[in-house]
C-alpha cells in the first residue's frame, strides 16, 4: 500500500522545520519544498524528499504538488534576517501570501486528483484586528488592520470556498505568537522574544511600546508544529472553516520582557537588563496595542491537541542555543 505523500511548502522556514521534523516520525511521504534546502532530521521514519523551488516560477508548484494527498502551507513574504514583522505591502508580498494560495487551488482543480486533497494552512490570530476582545474563540467578525492580515483573510477564504466547491478540503490554523527553542540555524529564530533576548544576552536595554500593556498569546512552534499534523489527521471534520491555536493565557509584552531579562540574567550571571517604556515607533500598527488570546477549546475538542511545552522553559532553551551560537566574523 503507498504511503500517504505530504508536500510541506515554507519546509525550510521555523515552522516548516518543525512541522517536518513532526512528520518524519510518521510512516508517511514527505516533500519538503522552500527557496533553500529543508533540513530532514537522521532518524526519520518517513521518506522525504526536499525540493528548492521558487513557487511563484511558471509551473514551480503544480511539480511541487504532484501527486499530493495533502499539502501543508506555510509560505509567507517576510523580509529581514531577524525580523519579527512580515513584509506588509508590494504586489510581491501579495503574490506570496495570497497569489500561491489561489494558483494552489487553481493547479488542484485542473489536476482533479480522485480525492480533494487536504490542505492545512498557516493563518495568523491578528486576522481578527481590532474587533476582537477578551478570549477569542473564532467566531468575532474579521477586520484586519494590516495588509499582512488582509493576505492571509484572503487566502483563507479562497480555501473554504474552494473546500465547498470540492476542490480541497482545507482548513486554516490562525497562529498565535510562536516562540522558538533554538535551532541550528539562528537565522530562523526569529520573533520579539528572540530578538530581546539576544539584546538581553548582550546587555543591552529592552524598550517597551505602548507600557507593554497588549497581552500575547506565546506558543512553543514544536507545539505549533503538533497542531498541524493533528489538523492532517483529523482533516475531514476540520475542513471549510479556520480554528485558533493557542494556550488559553495571555502574557502581556511587560511580563514577556521581564522573564526574558530574567533567564538572560541567569545565562550571564549578570543583573537582569533595564526595561523601559519609549514613545511608540514610526513602524508601529493599529495591531501593536491589542490583546490577542486565543481559546484552545474548539480545536482541542475536535483534535485533542494542546500546547505542552511551558514559556519559560522555552525562553530557557533558547537562551542556551542563543548564547551557543559562534561570533559574527569581522566585516
Amino acid at each position: 500500500m503507498t504511503k500517504p505523500l505530504v508536500v510541506v511548502l515554507g519546509a525550510s522556514g521555523l515552522l516548516g522545520t518543525a512541522v517536518t521534523r513532526e512528520l518524519a516520525a510518521r510512516p508517511v511521504r514527505v516533500r519538503a519544498v522552500a527557496r533553500r534546502p529543508a533540513t530532514v532530521p537522521p532518524d526519520a521514519v518517513a521518506e522525504i524528499e526536499v525540493r528548492t523551488a521558487d513557487l511563484t516560477a511558471p509551473g514551480e508548484l503544480a511539480r511541487a504538488v504532484a501527486g499530493a494527498d495533502a499539502v501543508v502551507h506555510l509560505v509567507a513574504y517576510i523580509t529581514g534576517a531577524r525580523t519579527w514583522r512580515s513584509a506588509d505591502d508590494g504586489d510581491a508580498a501579495e503574490r506570496v501570501n495570497t497569489g500561491l494560495v489561489r494558483d494552489l487551488v487553481d493547479v488542484f482543480r485542473r489536476q482533479r486528483p480522485a480525492r480533494p486533497p487536504v490542505v492545512v494552512f498557516a493563518g495568523s490570530t491578528s486576522q481578527v484586528g481590532t474587533g476582537g476582545s477578551g478570549l477569542l474563540d473564532g467566531t468575532e467578525r474579521d477586520a484586519p488592520q494590516t495588509a499582512y492580515d488582509r493576505h492571509k483573510l484572503a487566502a483563507e477564504l479562497a480555501l473554504e470556498a474552494a473546500t465547498a466547491a470540492g476542490v480541497v478540503r482545507a482548513t486554516t490554523l490562525r497562529l498565535p505568537t510562536l516562540v522558538s527553542r533554538g535551532t541550528d540555524d539562528p537565522s530562523l529564530d526569529r520573533g520579539v522574544a528572540a530578538a530581546m533576548l539576544r539584546r538581553a544576552l548582550a546587555g543591552e536595554p529592552l524598550t517597551l511600546w505602548f507600557g507593554g500593556t497588549a497581552r500575547r498569546d506565546l506558543v512553543c512552534v514544536d507545539d505549533a508544529a503538533r497542531a498541524f499534523v493533528a489538523a492532517l489527521e483529523h482533516a475531514d471534520r476540520l475542513a471549510g472553516r479556520h480554528w485558533l491555536l493557542g494556550s488559553g493565557t495571555g502574557t502581556s509584552i511587560a511580563e514577556l520582557f521581564g522573564l526574558i531579562a530574567g533567564v538572560a540574567a541567569e545565562h550571564t550571571g549578570k543583573p537582569p537588563v533595564e526595561i523601559a517604556s519609549v514613545g511608540t515607533p514610526g513602524g508601529a500598527v493599529p495591531t501593536d496595542a491589542v490583546d490577542f488570546v486565543g481559546d484552545p477549546a474548539p480545536f482541542h475538542d475536535v483534535t485533542g491537541w494542546f500546547p505542552r511545552v511551558p514559556l519559560r522553559a522555552v525562553l530557557t532553551d533558547l537562551a542556551a542555543a542563543l548564547t551557543r551560537e559562534p561570533a559574527t566574523p569581522p566585516a
